[in-house]
């Protein structure tokens, strides 16, 4: 495969997903991605203080969760424990992770969508720790039971639902599937507790958004002439975000602009004719065979010929 074809490749895997995260970046710089940047100081803050004497059991109480805490104190802690930095993993990594993926979701997503999703994979993550101790170890689904005292926090598991959903709904394929390959490969690799809750993520991901999916075939397509016709804004099936391409806008603009002046300057040859005198077969007529009457003067007698006596 030559250079041409691998731009081709790389232009259509992330091509629409770079232009959207670089006009936002662009026109708004750091003003584009508030929320990655008030979690990536809310990361920061939580790595600070549980490393003190004095805040590691409160850090804990906020965003620590176990498989054998009760269910409504881990719902209570879940949405929390995405920004407590894992005590065995560098707290780097976590604040990467947070201003890379939660930051190009939050420019493709919105925030709100955003920190939907995460906690989704967040609490897939923990609800599959549950299950998955049940089952017990016998099982490739299962875990020991050892894996119940595991404090379960970071941001990984969001992080890897960000990315499937981001490069699901971008069409980004070939990036899509090599981040659902590399999940399971870690865990048949390491089959640990942080391996198989980011499998139960991007398991929760994929069921999302064939879901998603299934709703928007069921949806009656939208016709983008007719709705720019009516005066509707016009929609592209290229876009998630349905803008209609802007060449076909100018074109539009640039024709109507031309009806205008073609409909101003007939206007224009109509009073120019009525004020002189000149009525509208005769001047129809002689349009079409080639005479011009704007210089006729009233009495009949073209300028410049000579006067004929009476």
């Amino acid at each position: 495969m030559n250079r041409a074809a691998l731009r081709r490749a790389a232009r259509t895997e992330w091509g629409p997903l770079v232009g959207t995260v670089r006009d936002a970046l662009v026109a708004k710089r750091l003003g584009a991605v508030p929320m990655t940047l008030a979690a990536v100081a809310l990361t920061a803050v939580f790595q600070i203080v549980q490393n003190q004497p004095w805040g590691f059991e409160p850090v804990q109480k906020l965003g620590s969760v176990q498989a054998r805490l009760p269910w409504w104190l881990a719902l209570l802690r879940t949405p929390l424990s995405l920004f407590v930095p894992a005590l065995d993993l560098p707290v780097w990594g976590a604040l990467a992770q947070v201003l890379i993926v939660f930051g190009i979701a939050e420019i493709a997503l919105g925030k709100w969508r955003t920190l939907a999703v995460a906690y989704v994979a967040t609490l897939a993550g923990t609800m599959y720790a549950r299950l998955a101790i049940h089952i017990g170890p016998d099982s490739v689904l299962g875990l020991p039971p050892e894996a119940a005292k595991v404090i379960d926090t970071g941001p990984s598991a969001a992080v890897v639902g960000l990315a499937v959903y981001v490069t699901w709904r971008y069409r980004a394929w070939f990036t899509c599937a090599l981040v659902v390959l590399a999940m399971v490969g870690e865990a048949v690799v390491k089959p640990n507790l942080a391996g198989k809750e980011h499998v139960a993520a991007v398991a929760a991901m994929l069921v999302l958004c064939g879901a998603e999916e299934a709703l928007r075939r069921r949806k009656p397509r939208r016709d983008d002439y007719r709705d720019r016709d009516a005066g509707g804004p016009a929609t592209s099936r290229r876009t998630p975000e349905g803008r209609g391409p802007r060449r076909m806008v100018r074109a539009l603009a640039r024709r109507r602009v031309a009806l205008a002046l073609d409909a101003l300057g007939r206007a224009r040859q109509r009073g120019e004719r009525a004020c002189l005198g000149v009525p509208p077969a005769v001047a129809g007529g002689a349009s079409r065979a080639g005479h011009d009457f704007t210089d006729t003067p009233k009495g009949g007698q073209r300028s410049g010929a000579p006067a004929t006596r009476s």
